[in-house]
C-alpha cells in the first residue's frame, strides 16, 4: 500500500456522519462499554448523529483527535481510534480503541493501533504513548502487552462503577520499544 493508514486488514479514515450509526453500536452494549469507559444513560439517534456530524466537520490531526477503523474487505465500520493528551514537550501522548463486537479477534485493534504508533512516533516525532486499561479488561490487557507494552504502574481503587472500585493499569510503550518490536516500516 501507498498509504501511511492502511494496513492489511483495516483503513484509519476521518469521521464522516454517516457513522453515527457505528458509534450508536459502540454504545449498546453497556458491559463492553464499561470495559473501556463509564456507562451513561441512553442517547437519542439525533444526539449521535449530531455529535457524529460535530467530529466529521473538525480539522484533521491536532493535539486529540478520533479516527474510524474501517475493514477494508467491506467497508465497514469496525470501531474507532482516539489519540489524546498529548503532551509536545515530553513527547508522549494517549491512546485508546474500541473495536465492535461482530468485529473483534480479527487483528482490526492490533493493527489500528500500530498504524496510530507509527504515525505518532514517525510523523510527530512522540517519543512514548500511554493507555490506561481497568485491571479487569484481560483482552485489552492482552492486545497492549503483545503489542510490547510494559506495565508501568497500577491505581489501586481508582474508578468506581457497577457498585465498586476497580484497579486501573498503566501501560506505555517508548518509540524505541515500538522500532525494535515492529520492524521500522518503510516510507510508504
Amino acid at each position: 500500500m501507498s498509504d501511511m493508514w492502511t494496513g492489511e486488514k483495516v483503513r484509519l479514515r476521518g469521521v464522516e456522519p454517516e457513522d453515527w450509526e457505528g458509534f450508536r453500536d459502540l454504545t449498546r452494549n453497556t458491559f463492553d462499554v464499561r470495559n473501556a469507559d463509564l456507562v451513561e444513560p441512553p442517547r437519542s439517534a439525533e444526539s449521535f448523529r449530531s455529535w457524529t456530524a460535530e467530529r466529521a466537520g473538525r480539522p484533521p490531526g491536532g493535539d486529540a483527535f478520533r479516527l474510524v477503523v474501517e475493514v477494508l474487505a467491506d467497508h465497514a465500520f469496525a470501531g474507532s481510534v482516539t489519540v489524546g493528551e498529548t503532551d509536545s514537550r515530553a513527547g508522549r501522548f494517549k491512546t485508546g480503541i474500541e473495536i465492535s463486537r461482530e468485529h473483534r479477534r480479527r487483528g482490526y485493534a492490533a493493527e489500528a493501533t500500530e498504524l496510530v504508533l507509527t504515525y505518532m512516533f514517525a510523523e510527530q516525532r512522540h517519543n512514548k504513548c500511554e493507555v490506561e486499561v481497568y485491571a479487569f479488561n484481560d483482552a485489552s490487557l492482552a492486545l497492549y502487552r503483545r503489542l510490547g507494552f510494559v506495565e508501568e504502574g497500577r491505581l489501586r481503587q481508582h474508578e468506581f462503577f457497577a457498585g465498586s472500585h476497580h484497579d486501573v493499569v498503566l501501560l506505555g510503550i517508548t518509540a524505541a520499544e515500538h522500532w525494535a518490536a515492529h520492524q521500522r516500516p518503510s516510507v510508504r
